[in-house]
Formats: C-alpha cells, structure tokens, sequence
C-alpha cells in the first residue's frame, strides 16, 4: 500500500504543478483549453484560484501532496487519513464551484479530485484493515 499511495502522491504533486502554471500563464496558449465548459486557464485565474495572502490552490495542492507523500511512506495511516480527508473535501468544494458557479471545468483539477478520492480510499481501506487484524487481549 505505501507504494501505490506514494505513486499517487507523485502524480498528485504533477498534476497541481501543471495547474499552477497554468495559474501563472498570460491568456491565450492554454494547452487545456478543450472547449466553454474545460478551460483550465478559466478557472486557474479565477478569484477561487487562490487562498488567503494570494496563495495559489495549486501551490497548497502541492504542499498537501507531499505531505500525504511522507505520511505514506513512514506508514502513518491513522494520521494520514487527516491530510487525504481535508484535501478530499477541499477538492469536493473547488468542484461545486467550478460546476454551479464558474460553469468551467479544469482537467487538473479533476485528476487531482481522482487522485486524492483515490488516496482517501485507500488509506481508510488500511486503517480498517489495520483495526481488524489487530489481536484482542
């Protein structure tokens, strides 16, 4: 399990990377730019693309992403559940907003809202599992 939370780490740190260029690219050369309603560079300069202090979501997704990184590979499961959840509902939060209120969907983004679904899963699967084989006294 630690391998494949750190590869979807990895691949999260990636994908909020190419997200947070996108933050910092002019108008115009949006390689995401699909159609009206998948446009990265919509939503990444939006004004829900950064938090308190001009911080860009993306940079923070980064920062989350190698957290929930060392967390998986010391094994800390129970603490990584902390990260992988807030970043969950965080992503689950961003994607109500690109669906009811800016109408724009980011590719980025969506990977991201797999990747971190995906890491949520799969560390409460191991802190169940955990529990379960742990012997009674």
């Amino acid at each position: 399990m630690k391998y494949l939370l750190l590869i979807l780490a990895i691949l999260g740190v990636i994908v909020s990377s190419l997200a947070l260029r996108e933050h910092y690219r002019t108008y115009g050369d949006s390689p995401c730019s699909i159609n009206e309603h998948w446009d990265c560079g919509v939503v990444n300069h939006s004004p829900f693309a950064v938090v308190r202090f001009g911080i860009p979501v993306a940079a923070l997704g980064i920062a989350g992403y190698i957290l929930m990184g060392a967390l998986a590979f010391l094994r800390s499961y129970r603490l990584l559940l902390v990260p992988t959840f807030a970043g969950l509902t965080y992503s689950l939060y961003l994607a109500n907003i690109e669906a009811n209120t800016l109408g724009v969907w980011c590719i980025y983004c969506v990977i991201s809202l797999g990747i971190i679904s995906l890491m949520s899963l799969l560390t409460l699967g191991s802190v169940v599992a955990q529990i379960v084989r742990k012997p009674s006294v």
